[in-house]
């Protein structure tokens, strides 16, 4: 007898194969039967007008803390994710010693944009090594969950204080491989860093990969070529364009390793000639025998900032000190009108994000200022008759910095809508970036998946429903070489979605506090999802969870195979 019987559905199995109507039978977490399908089951499920697709597969969240206190790493499952992959960026709550968690719990909380509050409640370190860590999640997660170890949380351990500022010593790097490698011993899917300029701790300064020479990147890149099933990750600048050095220290990552290298973020803004330049990268690894692969994601670049985090606000010149100052002294100094002078004049040639005439209120606090929700800054300026960064500025000191803040998208029109597609169809680039679990209060874009098999198929008509399923489920899952998940196929592991192709999407988005200690963040869930199992188990039915927890802790080597590089192939 089977578990599980899915009957009536349109089947879209990953591969990019045009749909069929196909009945899936599952036993033991697998799946056992394809097509017309009679013989009798535990449960049926009738999915007549539905599509059953593959699990959706999100390889870039930061998911790490979160799965401590919620098994359902919410909202993704709400979408139809049903695999994540965490520890990206170099941010990782383990390894760690008491005298790190510390350190580790804050530089998590401001550089991801966590409530620090929600950490500390949510988050008991009770483990020392990223093996005892894995260990404590077995049969406590409800979606299946691997995790890369991080360059900064291993340089802390490794240097204490020393690890912002210095570079390290040679025992000091060899100390640093040897934890990874026991990390990668223990299951870790990869090895992660950062040398973005955005990546600030909660002192201000850049995290510690950042102080790390090329030459101990490469090494700890070096320590995954000897475990299999492994893979790199780096988010390598946020600058526009990659200089030759960036492009240079990719394929040099990726050939010492002997591994792909994944990036985040290739985005659309700054068009044609910023994608060739980015994508270059991936074009002088392969001319060299390696493998670099960039993410990139399926939506607008929509943002809520606010002056509480500081987050990309403190990468404007001269705004980082002011940004990691506490909550009262940056309220003393937001007040003072000569720090307001300098933070407008250091920002007059600013990114979009800080363009602030067109910047919302898109949520206020103080009863004095809820007249201006829904308004720009400009709209309130002119309205007060005074200076637009005046105007942001009284409304975030009245609020005392907790206004959300929403800059006006450059990227949500026709041109970058078919630059996206383009990217979507590029065998050079991944689709993610979502870093659900992360900026909790600042992106919404845990929902980029729905919004692809979604809208980006029904109504913008960018890419068929197919294509769209298996970008988001084979495609990932190859690039990890994740064993017999992202399609739907006999014997492969019964992660399913069920949805309505007529209504699948994201919901509007709200705010919720539901994070430990009351913290604050951004949530919302789908339309038209039926049904998510992993491993055959329901996981989600409509928009509530079940509470089961069929989940994988997904280990480097058992569950993963390696992806050789062209040098290796």
């Amino acid at each position: 007898m089977l578990d599980l019987l899915i009957t009536g559905a349109e089947l879209v199995d990953g591969t990019g194969a045009p749909r069929r109507r196909a009945d899936v039978g599952v036993r033991d977490g697998r799946i056992v039967a394809l097509g017309t399908v009679d013989e009798p089951a535990r449960r049926t499920v009738d999915a007549d007008g539905r599509i059953v697709a593959p699990g959706f597969i999100d390889p870039h969240t930061h998911y790490d803390a979160q799965i401590q206190w919620d098994a359902g790493v919410s909202p993704s499952p709400l979408h139809g994710v049903s695999t994540i992959v965490g520890g990206n960026c170099g941010f990782t709550i383990a390894p760690v010693v008491p005298e790190t968690t510390d350190y580790v719990t804050r530089m998590l909380a401001r550089v991801e944009g966590m409530p620090v509050a929600s950490l500390q409640a949510g988050v008991r370190f009770g483990w020392s090594t990223f093996g005892e860590w894995l260990d404590g999640l077995e049969g406590a997660v409800a979606v299946n969950a691997g995790f890369l170890v991080g360059h900064s949380t291993i340089r802390r351990l490794v240097m204490g204080e020393a690890a912002v500022g210095e570079l390290a010593s040679p025992d000091q790097v060899a100390a640093m491989a040897r934890i990874a490698h026991a990390s990668l011993d223990a299951g870790a899917l990869g090895f992660s860093s950062s040398r973005a300029e955005s990546h600030r701790d909660h002192h201000g300064d850049p995290v510690p990969s950042r102080h790390a020479a090329p030459a101990e990147l490469l090494e700890l890149c070096a320590t995954v070529r000897d475990h299999e099933g492994t893979i790199l990750e780096i988010v390598p600048s946020a600058q526009l364009y990659f200089d030759a050095e960036v492009i240079e220290l990719l394929t040099a990552m990726s050939l010492a390793g002997r591994r792909s290298v994944n990036w985040n973020l290739l985005g659309v803004l700054g068009g044609e000639k910023k994608i060739r330049n980015k994508l270059g990268a991936s074009d002088h690894a392969a001319n060299h025998g390696a493998r670099v692969i960039p993410l990139t994601m399926p939506d607008p670049q929509a943002m809520r900032l606010s002056f509480a985090t500081g987050f990309v606000y403190d990468m404007l010149p001269g705004w980082a000190e002011t940004m990691a100052l506490a909550p009262e002294a940056k309220i003393r100094a937001l007040r003072d009108p000569a720090i307001r002078g300098m933070l407008e004049q250091a920002s007059a040639d600013a990114p979009w994000w800080a363009n602030w005439p067109e910047t919302t209120f898109a949520q206020v606090v103080a009863p004095e200022n809820r007249r201006w929700e829904g308004r720009t800054a400009g709209d309130v300026a002119r309205e007060r008759g005074i200076g637009v960064f005046d105007a942001l500025c009284d409304v975030v000191v009245a609020d005392e910095l907790h206004t959300g803040l929403v800059p006006l998208p450059i990227d949500d029109n026709a041109e970058n809508w078919a630059l996206r597609a383009k990217l979507w169809r590029d065998p050079r680039v991944v689709i993610g970036g979502s870093d659900a679990g992360a900026h909790l209060d600042t992106i919404w874009t845990f929902n980029c998946i729905s919004s692809l098999v979604g809208p980006s198929v029904r109504e913008r008509e960018l890419i068929e429903l197919e294509e769209a399923v298996r970008l988001v489920t084979d495609v990932p899952a190859r690039m990890y070489g994740l064993r017999q998940r992202g399609r739907v196929q006999l014997g492969w592991h019964a992660d399913l979605v069920v949805f309505d192709p007529e209504t699948f999407g994201p919901e509007p988005v709200r705010t919720a506090t539901d994070l430990p200690a009351g913290g604050e963040r951004l949530v919302g869930g789908a339309t038209g999802l039926d049904h998510l199992f992993v491993n055959g188990v329901e996981i989600v039915r409509g928009q509530e969870y079940t509470g089961e927890r069929p989940g994988t802790v997904l280990r480097s080597g058992r569950d993963t195979a390696t992806v050789p590089i062209p040098a290796d192939q």
